[in-house]
């Protein structure tokens, strides 16, 4: 169990363990953790994997569950286990998240959410679609109520001022105006080389990822930790926002480079990227609930309607003046409209509903 340990902060608030992850996680109090989130080695046949077979991974990742299950888990307690596929000698793939469901639910862990981390760039490959998703796969432990800060993680609604256009909540607000919950397929990008983050790890994963799992599935003051830790990027997210933090690593260079990333995360001067602008950005933040364009003389040109359905389609009748409304999701007959009065974009609804 020797290790060299290394504690950062005024008030220790990071300690990271230069050694083997099996011994790190069996040297914690028990009932201490609140959140585990890290990301094993897939068998890619990295430096740092050194010559790991499939079996010898297997057995180490169902110590570490077992540890984790039966001492350093607080009851409800979280882990966030992130996994991409693993590669077999002919060229089939075995989706590792699929392999490990056993191994935690034979602890009793119960999966809350198979999170597909999406990103746009990586190997391309010759023989099959180039892989562009890996997975966190979110398990609680049973025995409390587990932690999910909705509200901490949301992000920009993809309407955000729409309303509803009937019923006995007319003219309100249809979404949250905190914002919309992020679901469970994240589009953030992966650090490559020109990432702002960048460091000499080859797979290391973006702050905003780890930061997202730590703010919705633990409180300040918890402990968090990455037995996996790589250059410390899990431990960076928890100082960041108010959580302590716990990795081991066995490559002398990327605790280093921890050490740096993880005293820059407390004083402030870590460089992170910027979470990036929603892939779908609507033209305007105004209501959408109609909005009409006519041109100078008075013929159609444009419309935009939000409704319970979605988005709407104008559907220009043999008359300039009329139109059906149809949702291009159901693609049902919503509505039907006259031209606004003059001076006016909002036209005039004769009829709700009716048939497809």
């Amino acid at each position: 169990m020797n290790a060299a340990i290394t504690k950062i902060g005024p008030n220790q608030e990071a300690m990271l363990w230069h050694g083997d992850c099996v011994n790190f996680v069996a040297s914690l109090p028990r009932n201490s953790v609140r959140l585990v989130v890290t990301s094993p080695p897939y068998l890619t046949g990295k430096a740092y994997e050194g010559d790991l077979s499939f079996e010898a991974w297997y057995h180490q990742q169902e110590t570490l569950i077992h540890l984790l299950a039966d001492k350093v888990l607080v009851p409800g307690g979280s882990v966030c286990w992130q996994t991409g596929n693993y590669v077999t000698p002919s060229g089939g793939i075995v989706p590792l998240d699929s392999v490990l469901y056993e191994l935690f639910t034979r602890r009793g862990f119960v999966l809350r959410n198979r999170i597909v981390w999406h990103f746009r760039h990586g190997l391309h490959c010759k023989n099959r679609f180039s892989g562009r998703y890996e997975v966190i796969s979110w398990y609680t432990l049973p025995g409390a109520d587990y932690v999910f800060n909705l509200d901490a993680v949301r992000v920009p609604q993809r309407y955000p001022n729409k309303k509803h256009f009937k019923g006995p909540k007319v003219g309100q607000l249809s979404c949250n105006p905190a914002g919309a919950n992020p679901g469970d397929c994240w589009d953030i990008p992966n650090v490559k080389c020109n990432h702002v983050e960048k460091t000499r790890h080859p797979c290391q994963f973006p702050v905003e990822l780890a930061e997202r799992l730590v703010l919705a599935l633990s409180n300040p003051g918890d402990l968090v930790i990455d037995p996996f830790m790589g250059v410390g990027t899990t431990l960076c997210a928890a100082v960041r926002n108010g959580r302590k933090g716990a990795g081991s690593e066995l490559v002398d260079d990327y605790v280093r480079i921890a050490a740096t990333r993880v005293g820059a995360a407390l004083d402030g001067t870590l460089r992170v990227r910027a979470p990036g602008p929603a892939v779908f950005e609507p033209a305007s933040s105004e209501p959408s609930f109609p909005e009409i364009i006519w041109n100078e003389d008075g013929r159609l040109l444009e419309v935009y309607l939000s409704n319970e359905s979605g988005l709407a389609e104008w559907i220009p009748g043999e008359d300039a003046d009329v139109a059906l409304l149809r949702s291009d999701i159901t693609r049902r007959v919503v509505g039907c409209a006259l031209r606004p009065p003059a001076g006016s974009n909002k036209p005039i609804l004769t009829t709700l509903g009716g048939g497809k």
